[in-house]
């Protein structure tokens, strides 16, 4: 059974925010134990999600002595509309460059030109996978 079930109402919204929402919260831990939460830009491929990071990034030294991360959603501001997704993530060298993801490049393309960059430009500055895989799914 797959961990995001969109025949269920909660599936089906968890979703719809993977897909439509452009700013999740990458919470890894450092060295000393302390939760480190970083905005990301991702991209839910129904498996697993990419970030792209700068190369020297906390959140990549984070995850190479500590693989276990969590990714979550802003609520509604209610305590509602709860999204967080616990697994593994690694630094993946074999994913492509952010310009050769045309989703990726669509989901962010004005978010790129916001931080006056084109999609060269970020992928040159943003050249670091992130591989999450999800394991565990709660929320309301």
């Amino acid at each position: 059974m797959p961990l995001i079930d969109p025949s269920t109402d909660f599936g089906a919204r968890v979703a719809r925010r993977l897909a439509d929402e452009t700013i999740g919260w990458l919470v890894t831990v450092d060295a000393e134990g302390t939760p480190q939460p970083s905005p990301v830009w991702y991209l839910w491929d129904g498996e697993t999600i990419l970030i792209y990071s700068n190369p020297g990034a906390p959140k990549l030294r984070n995850i190479a002595g500590n693989g276990r991360v969590a990714l979550h959603l802003d609520g509604d501001g209610r305590g509602g509309d709860i999204v967080v997704l616990t697994g593994w993530a690694q630094r993946d060298d074999g994913a492509p460059p952010a310009t050769a993801v045309p989703a990726y490049l669509e989901k962010y393309a004005d978010g790129i030109a916001r931080i006056g960059m084109d999609p060269e430009g970020f992928a040159a500055a943003f050249g670091t996978a992130i591989r999450m895989t999800p394991e565990r799914l709660r929320g309301h």
